[in-house]
């Protein structure tokens, strides 16, 4: 099984169906600059924002532009605090900003969206706390079902994200699985999921 395919426009617009039926909102985009404009013609300025690690924000240019942009950054401003123990609480503290946006690692065309995480600072955002979620996602991350979207987890992501990390932080070993979170249904209105038209993250 090839896991970065771009899905054909039959099963985009069957995925696209079944995340409606479950009250998740799709937009489309044709490429990653008609993503990035999508997504920050959603979020007010002003407005606090997460945007989560996340290969496909920094690809697409959106984690430059809630960082640098007329925006409150709620990443930066956590990791502007030099002492670990103050960032760590202030992660904890920040759980709760209006906007959040992100990625997930596969959506199936029946309208399951399959979040993975190591340490798992994404999730309560993406649950509860945020009130307007915002995922970009290349279509290369669609799946038929969760079996396959775990395949693909374990067998084609997992192993970029860890060459990765030890890229980044040569001193660890590479990434793991350590929370796996799967999105049956939401209320509508809450979640916006861009589907992009190219290979975008992992």
């Amino acid at each position: 099984m090839v896991w970065n395919n771009i899905a054909s426009e039959e099963e985009l617009e069957r995925t696209s169906k079944s995340l409606e039926s479950r009250g998740i909102e799709v937009i489309i985009a044709n490429s990653s600059e008609d993503a990035k404009r999508k997504v920050m013609s959603l979020i007010p300025k002003g407005a606090e924002v997460m945007a989560v690690s996340s290969v496909t924000l920094d690809e697409t240019g959106i984690s430059s532009e809630i960082e640098n942009g007329d925006y409150v950054s709620v990443k930066k401003a956590v990791m502007s605090l030099n002492d670990d123990a103050q960032r760590a609480e202030a992660r904890r503290k920040s759980s709760h900003s209006e906007y959040v946006v992100g990625s997930v690692h596969a959506v199936t065309q029946d309208g399951q969206v399959l979040v993975a995480s190591g340490s798992g600072s994404q999730l309560p955002f993406y649950t509860y706390s945020s009130k307007h979620v915002i995922w970009v996602v290349g279509t290369q991350k669609i799946v038929r079902n969760l079996d396959d979207a775990m395949k693909r987890l374990y067998e084609y992501i997992l192993p970029l994200e860890s060459e990765r990390i030890r890229k980044v932080y040569p001193s660890m070993s590479g990434s793991s699985v350590n929370k796996v979170l799967i999105f049956e249904k939401e209320r509508p209105g809450r979640i916006k999921l861009v589907f992009v038209k190219e290979r975008l993250g992992f």
